[in-house]
């Protein structure tokens, strides 16, 4: 298909108050989905107070100090399904819609798990592996990168 005509495709998607278009030319098949911006809620950051200096003078306060035990994270044991491109990830087709699949769902190699928008195309990311949804690392509408683990299959 023609850039010019894909990206008028997309044009008249934004412009619109359509929601999706689909387009098949040919062998060429062409989904524009468009997804309302979320808008990132603001984070408030708590801050320790600062320790207090005992006067000259005085006896110092010794307190006993506990060390926190350190623990390496574990590391998700299964096949990780990773992100091809870097974008936007999606657990649906459409805002307000069911998940494509969920932890515990059973999944068949080449099945849909997820969307990826990149430069305003939607790209579904398909199971390379059947099995059990163990771990969905990534939370709707949250930016990814080339190679990273979006799931975990068991």
């Amino acid at each position: 298909m023609d850039l010019r005509k894909l990206k008028t495709l997309i044009d008249l998607v934004a412009e619109s108050g359509v929601s999706e278009l689909e387009v098949t030319e040919g062998e060429d098949r062409v989904r524009i989905v468009k997804h309302p911006t979320p808008i990132a809620a603001p984070t408030q950051q708590y801050y320790a107070p600062a320790p207090v200096a005992a006067p000259a003078g005085s006896p110092a306060l010794s307190m006993p100090t506990a060390t926190p035990e350190v623990t390496a994270p574990t590391e998700p044991t299964g096949h990780a399904v990773k992100s091809p491109m870097v974008g936007t990830f999606y657990r649906s087709p459409t805002p307000g819609s069911e998940s494509f699949v969920k932890i515990g769902d059973a999944v068949k190699e080449g099945q849909t798990l997820c969307i990826i928008e990149a430069m305003k195309l939607l790209n579904e990311i398909e199971s390379d592996k059947t099995g059990v949804v163990k771990e969905i690392l990534c939370e709707n509408g949250q930016g990814v990168e080339f190679g990273q683990a979006l799931f975990i299959i068991g």
